[in-house]
Parts: C-alpha cells; structure tokens; sequence
C-alpha cells in the first residue's frame, strides 16, 4: 500500500507527536507543524495528500488556513478542535473540510477518519494481496487462497496494519497505538489477537504471520 503524505498542523506538542506518531507508524509520510506560517511552501513543497488542521491556533486560525489549502492543493483536510458547537462544525465543512473531529478524541478514531478520507479522494487503495492473500478493507472481506476469512472488525483492522506494513517487522507498541489507539494497553491483548488472527488464516494456507522474537510481528511470505 503507498504511502499517502499528512501534513499535520496542531500547536499542541503532545497531540501533535501523537498523531504524527500514529501517522507514521501506518507506514505515511509525516510533516508536523506548530502553526501555518509555512503552509503555502508545505503545500507546494512537501504536496500532501491530506492535511490534519487545527482551528484554535496562534497566527492564522483553521479557518483562514483551510481557505489557502483550498485555494492552492486538492489536498484532503480533516479538522481538529476543542469547540464543539454546530455553527463551528457548519462553518468547516462548508469550507471544504472532509471531516471535522472533535477533542479530546480517540486516536485509533482519527486514524481511521484519515484513512477513510484518504480512500474516498482515491489516495490510498482499500485492497492488498499478498500472495494469495487478499484483504479488502472497505468490503470488510478477506480471502486466503480464495476462501473467505471470517474475522471480527479488531482482528480486520489489525491485518490492515499489517499489511499495510507488510515485510516489516512492528512491535507490540507501535500496534497497540495504531490499532488501539493507546500505548499502555496490556501487550497481551495483541498477543491474543495475533495468535487468534494467525489460526484463522492457517486453516486455508502456509503461514504468513510470523512472530520474531523480542520484536514482535511481520506479515510475509516464507517462514519465519
């Protein structure tokens, strides 16, 4: 799956690593600032795909920014605030905002409204094949060797991650965040889901999931 590029504009350092974070770890490519000073030279230098926009932020607000953004890319914008009233919420999305995200939010949430976007402009496909596995995530179907997978929407959005990274190896942490949305989960729960997830593919072929010790998980051809 090619990587989309995400310019992210949020003053906040700890949302702002976070989500960058998260980003980066479903395999995009990240830009983060702190304010839109540079927006017009981002937009034309690094040409993102999908822009993740603050409202409330020092210089230039959301608004204004989300007006040069549509002016000069056909950049996605999904937007981020604390202010939850409707005009607000009117306001971007008649500007042009695909989506509009409310703080505090869920991280794993804002991962998958990126994505969604990202796949409605046509940035990123919903369907990876590798090998004779197929994983469609906007049918919510997988096949292995052309059987159908019966998988729970946790077990879906874990082999997305992992394909999405498919041939690299993930730890526990960088799953937890991406799939969960938080770090301090019990790693467990991912050993849980990965072995639960590994069965149910085993039954229709060769292994593709691998576990690598200490590491954590690579979803390849070949064994481990």
């Amino acid at each position: 799956m090619p990587a989309a590029r995400v310019l992210i504009v949020e003053d906040a350092e700890a949302i702002r690593v976070a989500v960058g974070s998260a980003l980066t770890s479903c395999g995009h490519e990240v830009l983060t600032r702190a304010d839109g000073r540079r927006l017009e030279g981002d937009l034309n230098e690094f040409r993102p795909d999908l822009v993740v926009l603050d409202i409330m932020l020092p210089g230039r607000d959301g608004f204004r920014l989300l007006e040069v953004v549509r002016r000069t890319s056909d950049a996605g914008v999904v937007m981020l605030t604390a202010r939850d009233g409707v005009p607000d919420r009117l306001r971007g999305l008649h500007s042009g905002a695909d989506d509009y995200v409310l703080k505090p939010f869920d991280l794993a949430e804002l991962v998958a409204r990126v994505t969604a976007v990202l796949r409605r402009l046509g940035r990123t496909p919903s369907t990876v094949q590798i090998g004779e596995l197929l994983v469609d995530a906007d049918a919510g179907v997988v096949r292995y060797a052309g059987q159908p997978v019966e998988v729970t929407a946790t077990e879906l959005r874990l082999l997305c991650y992992l394909a999405a990274h498919r041939g690299r190896i993930v730890s526990k942490t960088q799953i937890l965040t991406s799939v969960w949305g938080y770090q301090d989960y019990d790693p467990n729960l991912v050993e849980v889901h990965v072995s639960a997830l590994r069965r149910k593919l085993e039954v229709h072929g060769p292994r593709l999931l691998h576990t690598v010790w200490r590491l954590g998980y690579v979803l390849r051809q070949g064994t481990s």
